[in-house]
């Protein structure tokens, strides 16, 4: 998600003062059959490969943007690990890395190297910083803040998308060749846009520079508006697109299937100050993908 401009007080003021209810597969086979011949009796079969995926991995670091740092999910402009989809403590939101540690072991083995603004540039730096504590899995969600951006003409394109992203699973994999990854996919934008253009907040909001390329002029349906956010909508299609040829190549990688694309935030599941970050309740549904897709 994209760094934020100066509020002034009264906007920060207006904004606080309203609040609004808001897998791959184990690589196990069956016995190998019998051999034939005289020593076919006495043959012991073949025993089952190690499975490729483990379900329990015993740490976890995470990397990404503002989505994987609690923003805006507590308090206006700040950020807020400890409700983080990936690594948080909050029992509000049993995160990924409690879901598959238990709370104690949580504290002390998971680390989030997200930052917020973060666009997959950043994510290979964020990377060699998490291979350091040698995790058994790595949480991936980066990519909204390479569409997010002041202009259509500004976001990054698939190809450097590509590279970048090639460019973090190779840092993991010089240092770390049988880590597990968990790619999630980047969000609907359009259907967050949809959620908040009719809120009178979220509109203000807004217009401080939250995701301009999908959320500027909000209220517009001309077609040169409505060309912009399909623009915007298909880049992120083809982000995903990316996030899972790249996680396909890789037996110890499992993209979300476009779990996290999928999924239709309502009010409930978004900031209750942009109308765009999820809620403490988003980051809950945001682990649960998460570790439905790890562990099945």
């Amino acid at each position: 998600m994209p760094k934020r401009r100066h509020l002034s007080r009264a906007v920060f003021a207006a904004v606080t003062a309203t609040v609004l209810g808001v897998a791959g597969c184990d690589a196990v086979g069956g016995d190998s059959p019998a051999p034939s011949g005289t020593g076919a009796g006495s043959a012991r079969p073949s025993p089952k490969p190690t499975p490729a995926w483990d379900r329990s991995p015993a740490s976890i670091a995470a990397v990404g943007d503002s989505i994987t740092t609690g923003f805006d999910a507590c308090t206006v402009l700040s950020d807020c690990p400890e409700v983080s989809w990936a690594t948080g403590s909050s029992p509000q939101v049993d995160s990924l890395a409690v879901r598959l540690l238990g709370k104690a072991d949580a504290a002390k083995r998971s680390w989030n190297y997200a930052v917020t603004g973060a666009r997959m540039a950043d994510v290979p730096g964020q990377m060699a910083r998490a291979v350091a504590h040698r995790p058994e899995l790595v949480a991936v969600m980066a990519g909204a803040n390479d569409a997010c951006r002041d202009t259509t003409d500004a976001m990054t394109s698939v190809a450097e998308f590509r590279s970048q992203f090639e460019d973090a699973m190779g840092t993991l994999r010089e240092a770390l060749p049988k880590t597990q990854v968990y790619v999630a996919s980047v969000p609907n934008l359009k259907r967050l846009w949809e959620q908040g253009r009719t809120s009178p907040v979220g509109r203000q909001v807004w217009k401080l520079g939250i995701c301009p390329s999908m959320l500027g002029d909000a209220e517009s349906l001309t077609a040169a508006a409505n060309q912009r956010r399909e623009t915007v909508q298909g880049r992120v299609e083809a982000y995903n697109k990316v996030l899972e040829e790249v996680c396909a190549k890789d037996r110890h990688c499992r993209f979300d299937d476009g779990a996290v694309y999928d999924f239709r935030f309502g009010a409930t599941q978004l900031s209750q100050w942009d109308w765009f970050h999820p809620s403490v309740n988003g980051q809950a549904r945001l682990a649960e993908i998460a570790y439905r897709r790890i562990t099945n």
